[in-house]
């Protein structure tokens, strides 16, 4: 059984002290490779050195978090961007729009999220959204953008059924799915299974967002398994049919 951790911040300073031990309790658990998205300015040389480090299973992602962006976010596009040009990245990310922590900029957080989906088109890479309360406006962008010509993937997807559905519609994305999926309230739950198995990768946002039983606790990729199995409950799918599936999901769409 293979399991690829599409989002994991394994290169954030709480994985510092032991991270040869987290990831190899992860490959003891089936977890070979690790997606790993940038943050921020000061994240990026902690994201290269982690993929430096373990290149053969950690590949980096390049972009400006939303809740990064400030007044000042077109100089740190800026360096984003040569960041981009000097080395091979599997995808632009995580970028997007957040409205849940601070509206104070809305517009620089759209417009810094458009020039991202722009750079998706011109260095053919699929993209990694985050959408939090913020699904108009993200879809706004990428049809404004051009959706047709973009592909990537919803992380951390809780969005409503109407939100599922118009994700639908745009052929080239994917829903990404982690421990959220495991806890008791969680609504989607209930329609996740309108989307084929073909449209869904699994993640786990670790350090955050560890599912049950772990759920409270610092999050890491050997934690996916419960993901998985509870995706495999909803399918109606063994769970060995799951992980390979979504791994190859994984693969197709950021070519590892």
């Amino acid at each position: 059984m293979l399991l690829i951790d599409t989002h994991t911040h394994l290169s954030f300073g709480v994985f510092d002290s032991d991270i040869q031990e987290v990831i190899r309790r992860a490959s003891v658990a089936g977890v070979k490779k690790f997606c790993i998205p940038n943050t921020d300015l000061a994240s990026i040389p902690r994201v290269n050195a982690l993929c430096s480090s373990f290149s053969n299973i950690c590949f980096s992602m390049m972009g400006l978090h939303p809740t990064s962006v400030n007044a000042n976010y077109k100089k740190d596009l800026a360096i984003v961007r040569r960041e981009l040009e000097k080395r091979k990245h599997i995808a632009i990310g995580e970028i997007g729009i957040d409205l849940f922590w601070d509206k104070t900029y809305v517009k620089e957080q759209i417009e810094a999220f458009e020039e991202q989906l722009n750079w998706s088109i011109e260095w053919s890479l699929p993209i990694v959204i985050h959408a939090r309360e913020a699904f108009p406006q993200v879809f706004e962008s990428l049809y404004k953008v051009g959706v047709d010509k973009l592909y990537g993937v919803f992380h951390s997807f809780v969005g409503s059924l109407e939100n599922l559905e118009e994700i639908l519609k745009c052929k080239n994305f994917m829903l990404g799915i982690n421990g959220i999926i495991t806890y008791k309230n969680t609504i989607f739950q209930e329609y996740l299974s309108l989307a084929p198995i073909e449209k869904i990768l699994l993640e786990t946002d670790a350090p955050y967002l560890a599912p049950v039983p772990f759920r409270g606790k610092r999050n890491e990729p050997a934690y996916i398994i419960y993901t998985a199995q509870k995706v495999a409950e909803i399918y109606n799918l063994p769970l060995e049919v799951v992980a390979n599936k979504t791994s190859g999901n994984a693969d197709k769409l950021f070519n590892i």
